[in-house]
């Protein structure tokens, strides 16, 4: 029996299905040899879509500045910020000098990247939570969509996505606060007619309670997240940050909800997933063209061959 790739070979119609098909998969799962530069590198912000309504004129972030008061904010301390926890006591933000600190943003309506990229982050942290212990450092989730990510709702949160870790605190600052408190590590947002705007990342905070270093991207790596904590958690140095303002920038993973200002809350935008399951319908059609194929070639090809 003639091998399949000997056979795509003398038969360019099927070889091409099949290239289509691998060079679809690379793409999709972020492969360097084939996916496109966009897809694994992420802009800066999100662009709400306008999909629903054309005529809408979106306000959004400036890129470029966004990341420079982002990265303008390395060295700003820890602040005397006074937050709600989950159960409504208020927490000053001092109090967690003496171990290194990691802080985050997120709006609790968002089903998509906030979520996936909290969950990261503590999928990043655990092990060193495993090795070194819960208490050697904390982390602070602070929910910036006032009033609406209330106690009760960072609460919610939490538990919804199982982000669970003994040394982790969800915050809720008060409405009046949240440009301060938001300018202060330096992370950017602007909710417009369609979305919000906003930076992904995490700000590393270390024992005198000073912002060292900026941290972005959906996912983290050890090099990213884990190394530099332990180092922290160590009394260490950590490395000064060597890549380029363009690679830090294309590392910011933007978001793909769909905001109301009417009630504070977002909702899907659809047109997402229906892109998704058209790819999805054209692969398993491309599979199927090509299994047929080969089949019948398999049924042509004379007996020996």
């Amino acid at each position: 029996m003639q091998h399949p790739i000997g056979l795509a070979a003398k038969h360019p119609t099927l070889a091409t299905a099949l290239f289509v098909i691998v060079a679809h998969l690379l793409a999709w799962t972020g492969s360097p040899a084939l996916a496109n530069d966009a897809a694994e590198k992420p802009k800066l912000t999100a662009r709400p879509t306008t999909s629903l309504n054309p005529n809408l004129t979106l306000t959004s972030l400036d890129e470029k500045s966004a990341f420079e008061r982002s990265q303008a904010a390395v060295g700003n301390d820890l602040g005397d910020f006074v937050m709600l926890n989950r159960d409504g006591k208020p927490i000053e933000l001092r109090q967690y000098r003496g171990k290194p600190l990691l802080v985050n943003f997120v709006y609790t309506a968002c089903f998509q990247v906030c979520p996936t990229t909290t969950r990261n982050l503590q999928k990043a942290v655990v092990e060193t939570v495993n090795v070194m212990g819960a208490e050697r450092f904390n982390i602070v989730t602070i929910g910036f969509n006032q009033p609406f990510d209330s106690p009760q709702a960072m609460k919610d949160f939490s538990n919804r996505y199982g982000l669970d870790l003994p040394n982790w605190e969800f915050l809720s600052p008060a409405t009046a606060l949240v440009p301060e408190v938001t300018k202060h590590f330096g992370f950017s947002f602007v909710a417009t007619p369609a979305g919000f705007d906003h930076l992904n990342q995490i700000t590393m905070v270390d024992a005198e309670g000073r912002i060292v270093r900026q941290v972005y991207g959906e996912k983290f790596s050890a090099e990213d997240l884990a190394e530099p904590l332990k180092l922290l958690i160590t009394g260490s140095a950590i490395p000064i940050e060597v890549s380029t303002v363009k690679e830090l920038m294309e590392r910011v993973r933007i978001l793909c909800s769909v905001y109301d200002p009417a009630t504070g809350r977002y909702r899907t935008n659809y047109s997402i997933y229906f892109m998704m399951a058209g790819f999805a319908t054209f692969l398993i059609f491309l599979i199927y063209l090509s299994l047929n194929m080969w089949k019948n070639r398999r049924r042509e090809s004379p007996p020996g061959n």
